[in-house]
């Protein structure tokens, strides 16, 4: 592993842990020429589908893209770092456990979406009124009345 303070090549591994509840390895490395010590995170290579985009093109599953839209989304909002990494690994591993070799974009984002509306219901509508691209403000105030008979419907039915 590359030190990432002076690009040396000849890293060790001075300390091993399960992390994540077991999904990824947590590795601290010491690098040999600069004493630099730092931390890698290992986890398994899943099969992962391409993705097929609105426009037909397709591209290799992003893990980091996924997280930079539900961050941007969660922005500013009370919600831990854990939560949205827990909510990107759930993706991941329900769009792997398919089996299927493409998934669309546009399943993703309702995957998205159903999660951050339990999560957070600011992040859900920020995640949406980008996702969704509303045309106008009334596509938007349609989106929030929905939101807001969902969730008088379920406050209706109790614990």
């Amino acid at each position: 592993m590359k030190c990432p303070v002076c690009g040396e090549l000849d890293t060790r591994v001075i300390d091993s842990r399960s992390a994540k509840e077991g999904t990824e390895i947590r590795r601290r490395r010491l690098c040999d020429s600069c004493s630099h010590r730092f931390t890698t995170y290992e986890r398994a290579d899943r099969s992962l589908p391409v993705v097929i985009k609105k426009d037909d093109r397709r591209e290799p599953w992003s893990r980091d893209k996924m997280l930079r839209g539900i961050y941007k989304a969660c922005e500013k909002r009370p919600i831990s770092v854990d939560a949205i990494e827990r909510l990107a690994d759930k993706i991941g591993e329900e769009s792997s456990a398919t089996g299927e070799t493409e998934i669309s974009s546009r399943l993703i984002g309702e995957k998205i979406m159903s999660r951050l509306q339990q999560l957070d219901e600011v992040a859900y509508v920020r995640f949406a009124s980008v996702y969704r691209s509303f045309k106008d403000i009334d596509e938007f105030m349609q989106e929030l009345a929905d939101l807001i008979k969902d969730r008088k419907t379920t406050s209706k039915k109790g614990p």
